[in-house]
Formats: C-alpha cells, structure tokens, sequence
C-alpha cells in the first residue's frame, strides 16, 4: 500500500526577522539575507495567517471576513507564492507554478476586478551594505577620510585638500 503525506500547511517564518508593522502594509526587513520586504495589506493578512494549522480555504475564508470583500483561494495560493519567493514561510510549501509568475494583464483575467483591489503583494529589495549607502563629499569641500571625495581628493588645492 503506498503512503501519502498530507500537505504540508504554510507557516510564516519568525526567526531572523525585523517586522515593523504599518496601517496598510508591513515592512519585514530578512536579517540572514539583508532584503527588505513591504507587504500590503492582504498580504500581510494571509502571511499573518500562516500558522501551520490552516489550509488556504481557511486562509480565504478569514482574510475574506478581515477585507469585508470575496478574497478566493487562487488570491491565497499567489500571495503564498509570492512569500515563498521572498523566503517569508517556513518551509518550501507546494504553490502552483502558475501562481509564481503572473502579468498583470492575466491577474485581471483570471481574478476580475477585485484584483486591482485586494491582489497581495510582496515587494522586495536588497538593502546596501553601510558602505554602500554612504555618501561622499561633493566637489570643492574639504577632504575627509571618513567621508570619500565622490571623484578624488587634491592634496595640492589651494586653502588644503579639497575633492575635485
């Protein structure tokens, strides 16, 4: 007789993580992988709701009553989709490769217009090392060692070094 696994339910990953939670979104910041990540509102909704105990009907059914709008279970499984990419769930969970990439022009297709509405979102970016996010000092100013010339410093300005 061959054995089946049950599916495994999707769980939010908690560990490693810095979760600022705003009024319609929320900014998690991936302290392993240096990405922030901004979820809006039903994103969120459906990754808070990623407890490892529901299934994505019941996920739908309670980001549906959260929104006060019909939220389907195909809204579910993208917006899980969407967080498995960005590494937000526990575990690799089983989406539809179908739910992974999708244009926008076959979202409304496929969702109608409640898409432009409740579609989840998931937005990522690499966040700059402090090397890389930092400035440098402009032509004409004094040079710096702490703060680089944006081209290079003249030893030889007159009035001192200045960036050139």
């Amino acid at each position: 007789m061959k054995r089946t696994t049950p599916p495994q339910l999707p769980r939010m990953r908690e560990d490693a993580l810095v979760i600022d939670e705003l009024p319609d979104e929320v900014l998690v910041y991936d302290v392993n992988q240096h990405r922030a990540h901004c979820l809006n509102q039903s994103a969120a909704l459906v990754w808070r709701a990623c407890d490892g105990n529901r299934t994505p009907s019941e996920i739908a059914n309670m980001v549906s009553a959260e929104l006060a709008t019909p939220f389907s279970e195909s809204l579910v499984r993208l917006a899980l989709g969407q967080l498995e990419k960005a590494s937000l769930l526990e575990e690799a969970q089983s989406v539809s490769p179908q739910y992974l990439v999708l244009s926008r022009r076959r979202m409304v297709r496929h969702f109608g217009l409640v898409a432009a509405v409740v579609v989840p979102a998931v937005i990522s970016i690499v966040v700059p090392t402090p090397a890389q996010a930092a400035t440098c000092t402009p032509s004409g100013q004094p040079c710096n060692p702490v703060k680089l010339c944006c081209t290079a410093c003249n030893p030889a300005a007159p009035g001192g070094p200045k960036c050139f």
